[in-house]
């Protein structure tokens, strides 16, 4: 089959999630507790983060989940806050945060539209905070399709968002191929009817993704190749 474009998730494939994430989570959760540490573990332990590591587990919410859905599973926690309060600081927070990229982005994704490529972002992040992210990055432009969460579209594993980029660039979805760090990702992309590739740049361990997956890569510097095979 003949594939004329690529979906990215963004968080655990464009970037690496552990490098990227981590640190800023023992951050965040310092500051919505007021620095209290044993508040601030006790919360973490809530979404799947341990303090004394400074780790997700593999089946954090924050992984794969929609932004919405974490500052939900936040709010019980944190009684003084408002889901809306937890959901503007967690964006507006996230929006500052340096990303580390999986691989180097600009030649990576130079290489992808040297083979008229079509290429799409969809997160389950908020849209704006991905766009800074993208920008960040030098590689805004480099994507014809954005999509977050709250984009009209749906979040993952729904394929809402893919089937989106799909009729945006009039290419049937089985010559797209999704590319993930999660079984979000990858359910989204057999729900779409589109080839999936999974890459171990996130939380996610080979196992966890080969069900859902045509392939699992070390990190998206291989799809190329995998493309060209």
């Amino acid at each position: 089959m003949i594939i004329e474009a690529v979906i990215f998730d963004k968080d655990g494939t464009l970037f690496d999630f552990r490098a990227t994430w981590e640190a800023w989570a023992r951050s965040f959760l310092l500051g919505i507790t007021n620095q209290n540490l044993e508040r601030a573990v006790f919360v973490g332990e809530q979404i799947g983060f341990d303090l004394a590591t400074n780790t997700f587990q593999r089946d954090s919410i924050v992984i794969a989940h929609p932004v919405a859905e974490i500052a939900h599973a936040l709010v019980p926690h944190l009684p003084e806050y408002t889901v809306d309060v937890v959901l503007d600081r967690l964006n507006s927070e996230a929006e500052n945060v340096p990303q580390v990229e999986a691989v180097a982005l600009v030649p990576f994704l130079e290489i992808l539209q040297a083979r008229s490529l079509k290429l799409g972002v969809a997160t389950n992040d908020a849209e704006a905070p991905a766009r800074i992210h993208l920008k960040s990055a030098g590689v805004l432009g480099h994507f014809d399709f954005i999509a977050g969460f709250d984009s009209g579209h749906g979040a993952k594993p729904a394929p809402g968002q893919l089937l989106a980029f799909a009729t945006a660039m009039d290419i049937a979805p089985d010559r797209v191929v999704m590319v993930g760090d999660s079984a979000h990702d990858l359910l989204a992309g057999q729900a779409a009817g589109m080839q999936t590739i999974g890459v171990l740049t996130g939380i996610a361990e080979a196992d966890d993704l080969a069900p859902y997956a045509d392939a699992v890569l070390p990190d998206i510097g291989h799809l190329p190749d995998w493309i060209e095979r």
